[in-house]
């Protein structure tokens, strides 16, 4: 037993030396693969974000002499300025409309190509939803404006009198504009989100629907019960990321309706790039843009906070 704890001491010694190496350069692997990214967050993120706040302090125009500083005059204006009420309007608007509607059209589609079992079928309609992805929003806003157009030119509204229907002011409509820039925005981004369920849904232990069945759970019970409290989590980072991707939006409205009619669908990001660079109020669209950011700050800590999971599997 001596010997055996005697031949055992250098072993154990070479280990404990060849642990500190091997961590070491795990370290320096995980900072030199990271640093770069780093680098490149804090320059075109972090950076833009800190610059733009300090200029909504100031009356800053890039073609003036002079940018005083007017402290948070820029921020008593907005909740005055009609304009900038309604883009609010419109964005909270597009928002809470769009977002729940991605996702009541996203999970049911994820469920129904994850029951394929067939994996040519499954990987074929998983690309057929992922194609309206793959083209450029701004291309799909010109196109779909095409189709959209008023009178008998637009291929809906061609559809329309074919079946016997007047025509539909599809982008000069107050309330048809904002509906035709959600569907356009539903059928270009609806694909993500598809993927993002299917990954979730696979990551479900297949025991669970196994015991189910042996219960006697139905289709719906097992959803109700089983996928949509194991989806949760991955439920919570779709919402998150769709609501502030759906809060920026911008090539839509700027290609489709340019925030009209009557500003309808005169978004926030619309409006603070025209108050930008067609007006050159740089300090007050830099106010505008923090607001803009706080707004989706406090969206997301909410959704942080209601929608976290304590549950393992």
């Amino acid at each position: 037993m001596e010997i055996k704890q005697e031949m055992a001491k250098p072993v154990s010694y070479q280990s404990k030396q060849k642990k500190p190496k091997r961590n070491i350069q795990e370290r320096r692997f995980i900072i030199m693969s990271l640093t770069p990214i780093l680098l490149l967050f804090i320059v075109f993120m972090v950076i833009p974000i800190i610059w733009g706040i300090i200029l909504s302090f100031y009356q800053y125009d890039p073609l003036a002499d002079r940018s005083p500083f007017i402290a948070l005059k820029n921020y008593t204006e907005l909740w005055k300025d009609p304009v900038f009420i309604t883009s609010l309007k419109a964005t909270l608007i597009f928002v809470f409309v769009a977002v729940p509607a991605n996702i009541l059209i996203t999970l049911p589609i994820a469920s129904m190509i994850n029951r394929v079992r067939n994996r040519f079928l499954r990987n074929t309609f998983r690309t057929l939803f992922f194609l309206p992805a793959i083209a450029p929003l701004s291309a799909a806003s010109l196109i779909w404006s095409t189709m959209l157009r008023s009178g008998n030119d637009g291929l809906f509204n061609m559809i329309l009198a074919y079946f016997g229907y007047e025509n539909v002011g599809w982008l000069t409509d107050a309330k048809m504009a904002m509906i035709s820039v959600i569907i356009l925005t539903l059928w270009a981004d609806v694909a993500y989100n598809i993927i993002i369920f299917m990954a979730g849904l696979d990551a479900i232990p297949k025991v669970f629907y196994e015991a189910a069945e042996l219960d006697g759970a139905n289709g719906f019970q097992k959803f109700r019960h089983i996928t949509l409290p194991l989806l949760q989590r991955t439920s919570l980072f779709i919402l998150i990321m769709t609501v502030i991707s759906y809060f920026q939006m911008f090539a839509q409205f700027q290609i489709m309706t340019k925030g009209g009619p009557s500003g309808a669908t005169n978004v926030l990001s619309l409006s603070i790039y025209k108050t930008a660079f067609s007006y050159s109020r740089m300090g007050y669209a830099s106010a505008m843009a923090t607001v803009l950011l706080v707004i989706i700050l406090l969206i997301s800590l909410i959704q942080l906070r209601v929608g976290r999971s304590q549950w393992e599997y």
